[in-house]
């Protein structure tokens, strides 16, 4: 399950030797990728984060909070790629970008794993009690 967990990890970094081979913006893979991966471990230290904490409020704010900064950071990362390197690699980082946030979006519904469960998380079993 761990390999369907980062698919969209594998999918950033299998598709580096296409872009060199198709002659597709280099500066805008890397600006894309370095966004997305960082996103995605800065998203999974603070799910970490949330899953210790027994205060709700904490919680809520750390999902809000890793939510939020992912969106900028990933938008801020887009928007780098077009003024230092022109249009086209903008639109490399945000095709790439794309692509990785749908693999991840789906495999979250195939993995049933939500910022609430971790890796031993109760996967969509129903609660008892």
């Amino acid at each position: 399950m761990i390999a369907l967990r980062y698919l969209d990890v594998c999918l950033v970094l299998a598709t580096a030797p296409f872009v060199l081979i198709a002659g597709l913006p280099v500066g805008g893979y890397l600006i894309g990728a370095a966004a997305w991966i960082l996103t995605r471990a800065s998203t999974e230290l603070m799910h970490a984060g949330a899953r210790r904490t027994g205060d709700p409020k904490v919680k809520a704010g750390l999902h809000v909070a890793g939510m939020m900064s992912r969106i900028w950071l990933v938008a801020l990362a887009i928007i780098l790629a077009r003024f230092a390197l022109g249009k086209d690699d903008a639109i490399m980082a945000a095709a790439l970008d794309l692509a990785a946030f749908t693999v991840y979006f789906l495999m979250s519904f195939v993995t049933r794993e939500g910022p609430l469960q971790g890796a031993g998380g109760a996967h969509g079993k129903p609660s008892t009690s």
